[in-house]
């Protein structure tokens, strides 16, 4: 499914990684008054924003994965 700002809510848009499956890493979380709000990288490099509340997890916002210059 798919959001109206363009980002996934089951799987990344980049590589087709379930967004709750494992790899990914927890780079900050933060609390607020009803959960938190967690920036996740994925396996693919890309970067997202997790909103968990009362009502489940789910991705707010998407970065593309870091792309590495090569110098030839």
């Amino acid at each position: 499914m798919t959001t109206t700002n363009g980002t996934s809510t089951e799987t990344c848009p980049y590589c087709g990684w379930p967004d709750r499956a494992d790899p990914f890493t927890v780079v900050s979380r933060h609390s607020t008054a009803t959960g938190h709000t967690a920036w996740i990288r994925c396996g693919c490099g890309s970067l997202q924003v997790r909103v968990v509340d009362e009502s489940g997890m789910r991705v707010v916002s998407r970065g593309r994965p870091h792309r590495e210059t090569v110098s030839g």
